[in-house]
């Protein structure tokens, strides 16, 4: 950071050297500040300000959306108090915080997204009528009078910018607001006396222990935190018309950064670090037109393809050899793309690259033929495998007296040495979307209209396997689009990005 935690112009104090020993470890990341406690100081800075400027607060557009949602939460759980924690800040190192994302059930039920409302907690309170009155307590606007104002380099407008007020968030997601002081006894009411009470335990430790202690207080030995989590994630299943139009945005904006990738490739040969070259420049395009990346970067260049998760992004780039992105721009609203191209760096694939390259197009294409509703999730991975499967099978890759029917049957799997990840996942405000959610409601669940998932079957040869000819080592290649059920079929979100191998070097050539 260009700054610490001390105002400028002041002085240091001196502190006396058994103060500090008597200090606690937490709070002696405040021995270095310098900040002023004259009362000249206080009242000089706590004077002469204006009004705070900005155009008046608006419903948002997806405060109907988001009320929806929380409609349909309500009708699981009749009689219970539901808390939705946003969590907290997170620590990076010593007093810097990272970028703070709400959790994804608080952002899916309240319309909130990028760095807003640290601590915020939404809370469903159960009413007369069978529903929930929904309310978010969160930490508003310090006033200029207090110290917060200019000391909180976590809080403090002075540090990190204004908050909203109680009635501005009101009006923005059409929701009652109290002050967060007010969680504690608002959730404690009538618990252990009929009234249920829930927390999506994983988002805000804090949180949980006060719901905890609540409960204990009242006598209330057990509580089925669980099941709330899984019902926020299985709510994301099937996306509203809002949330697909937010995806249409991150994909448009991941598509817009693989195409300065593509630009940035000659730069990338030229530097000893060229994985790094190709990370900063979706990296900084996501900043610049999202929120940021929707996860890390994967700018895998060569052998490193072949590791399924490789973010170290330090390798070279070199021609003649083949780079893996994989990679997706988060926009604002938090909902995430999801990408991977696999491209030849010196814009042509070598024969091989191109078979095995375009045997992986032949799997997803296989695979997207049977993502339509009334299947089975899972029907999407195995139509994958049998193309992968028969493959290899053709390629003399299997081991003797293994056919393709052999290595698909559960007894052989033969196939999958080359293969260890699944074909498809949901997708939307996590990369991994609604992860908590049943296996039967998942990967056994039926293709709805509205379902938006990945298709991303891949081969991966690494560079030390013997049980290949050696022209297939080294080679790793996932070609990865992202999938939008609709009602007769479905359509290819990322369609704009080419996914044959012809395809791909007309591309390039036309960006080169």
């Amino acid at each position: 950071m260009s700054t610490d935690a001390t105002t400028p112009g002041t002085e240091t104090n001196p502190t006396d050297a058994a103060e500090i020993s008597d200090q606690s470890l937490a709070a002696r990341g405040e021995q270095r500040a310098q900040r002023p406690d004259s009362s000249a100081f206080r009242d000089f800075v706590m004077s002469g300000w204006g009004p705070r400027t900005g155009p008046a607060p608006e419903r948002a557009e997806v405060a109907d959306h988001a009320q929806a949602r929380r409609d349909a939460l309500s009708a699981s759980f009749p009689g219970a108090r539901l808390v939705v924690p946003a969590g907290p800040l997170k620590v990076r190192s010593n007093d810097t915080d990272y970028r703070f994302r709400p959790h994804s059930a608080f952002a899916h039920l309240t319309g909130l997204g990028t760095d807003q409302e640290p601590d915020a907690v939404l809370v469903l309170h159960p009413s007369a009528d069978g529903g929930h009155d929904a309310v978010l307590y969160f930490r508003p606007a310090s006033g200029r009078d207090t110290d917060e104002f200019f000391s909180s380099s976590r809080y403090g407008e002075f540090w990190v910018g204004p908050r909203p007020t109680l009635e501005d968030l009101a009006v923005i997601l059409g929701i009652e607001t109290q002050h967060l002081d007010a969680l504690e006894d608002a959730i404690s009411k009538d618990v252990g006396a009929g009234t249920e009470l829930l927390v999506v335990a994983e988002a805000d430790e804090h949180v949980t222990a006060l719901v905890e202690a609540v409960r204990a207080a009242a006598g209330v030995e057990e509580a089925d935190d669980a099941c709330l989590a899984e019902a926020a994630s299985e709510l994301r299943l099937v996306k509203d018309a809002w949330e697909v139009e937010q995806m249409r945005a991150a994909v448009a904006a991941s598509v817009a950064g693989f195409e300065e990738v593509v630009r940035a490739l000659p730069r990338a040969v030229a530097h000893e670090r060229g994985e790094r070259v190709v990370e900063a420049v979706f990296d900084g395009n996501a900043r610049i037109e999202g929120n940021a990346v929707g996860y890390d970067t994967i700018a895998a260049a060569g052998d490193h393809a072949t590791t399924l998760h490789w973010i170290r992004n330090d390798g070279k780039v070199r021609e003649g050899e083949l780079i893996l992105v994989d990679a997706g721009v988060e926009v604002d609203s938090l909902y995430t793309a999801d990408v991977t191209r696999t491209l030849p760096v010196s814009g042509t694939f070598t024969d091989v690259q191109r078979k095995v390259h375009e045997a992986v197009r032949e799997a997803a294409d296989a695979a997207f033929q049977v993502a339509v509703p009334g299947n089975v999730f899972s029907d999407v991975h195995a139509a994958a495998m049998k193309v992968i499967a028969r493959k290899v099978a053709e390629w003399g890759l299997l081991p003797e007296g293994v056919t393709a029917e052999v290595a698909l049957s559960p007894e052989g799997q033969h196939h999958r040495r080359w293969m260890v990840h699944g074909t498809s996942h949901h997708l939307g405000l996590d990369v991994h979307d609604c992860a908590q959610a049943r296996r039967d409601m998942y990967v056994g669940g039926k293709i709805e209209p509205g379902m938006i998932f990945t298709i991303e079957p891949g081969l991966y040869f690494k560079s030390d396997d013997m049980l290949v000819p050696a022209e297939y080592r080294g080679i790793g290649v996932r070609i990865e689009d992202d999938v939008l059920v609709t009602v007769d079929g479905n359509e290819n979100l990322t369609a704009a990005l080419p996914r044959t191998a012809d395809e791909v070097e007309a591309w390039m050539a036309k960006l080169a």
